[in-house]
């Protein structure tokens, strides 16, 4: 299972766990068709998340879906790299699309009062493929990140307006799709059992933790 696989699971389960307390969930996928996403979720055990689901690439037409819905608590775009906005001469993708497809959909969510999640695509160098632009504009920015010589993935968090930029959630994965590991420090050191010391070093730009 790839990064990107990984990184699936982790959005349609936060999705499905909105959909399923009641609120309104609309997912918007330029990447894959509907028999996927629901083959997925069915492997997932979400196939009775009652969100509403659109395969479609104009901004134009997700804007006016996110406007138009009542008591709309939840908007993910998969993925912002897909959308294009009528009237902008340019391919989707580029600098000029990126910018005002991200302009529109979160002047949208703010008509509805929902909240928007942009999924992006990242470069090999681990930076959001496109233009810086779309960090400012947005109030949060997590990372999914990991390689396939791992069990286990990160999602870090590099921006966040709402509280500390440096909070790191720890997953692996199972035959349900991703778990969170609640206790990452327990797992590591667990691992290390048997031998005569064990040292984690954790280290974020304002936090520092050792464990021996």
């Amino acid at each position: 299972v790839d990064r990107r696989q990984r990184q699936m699971c982790i959005r349609d389960r936060a999705l499905g766990a909105v959909a399923k307390s009641g609120r309104e969930v609309i997912y918007v996928s330029g990447e894959e068709g509907a028999d996927q996403i629901r083959d997925r979720a069915d492997r997932l055990g979400l196939a009775d998340a009652p969100l509403l689901l659109a395969t479609a690439t104009s901004t134009d037409a997700a804007a006016a879906t996110i406007v138009n819905t009542p008591n709309l608590a939840l908007i993910a775009i998969d993925s912002i790299q897909t959308m294009y906005v009528e009237g902008v001469e340019s391919a989707p993708g580029s600098v000029a699309q990126v910018r005002a497809s991200a302009q529109l959909l979160i002047a949208a969510a703010k008509r509805s009062g929902a909240s928007l999640l942009l999924v992006g695509h990242v470069t090999k160098d681990g930076a959001i493929a496109g233009p810086r632009v779309l960090e400012h504009m947005v109030d949060a920015v997590l990372y999914f990140e990991g390689d396939t010589s791992q069990h286990y993935r990160i999602l870090r968090a590099v921006k966040n307006r709402f509280g500390p930029a440096d909070s790191l959630g720890v997953f692996e994965m199972t035959g349900l799709g991703l778990a969170e590991v609640p206790n990452p420090s327990a797992l590591f050191v667990g691992e290390r059992e048997g031998r005569e010391l064990s040292l984690i070093h954790i280290s974020e730009p304002t936090r520092q933790a050792e464990i021996s």
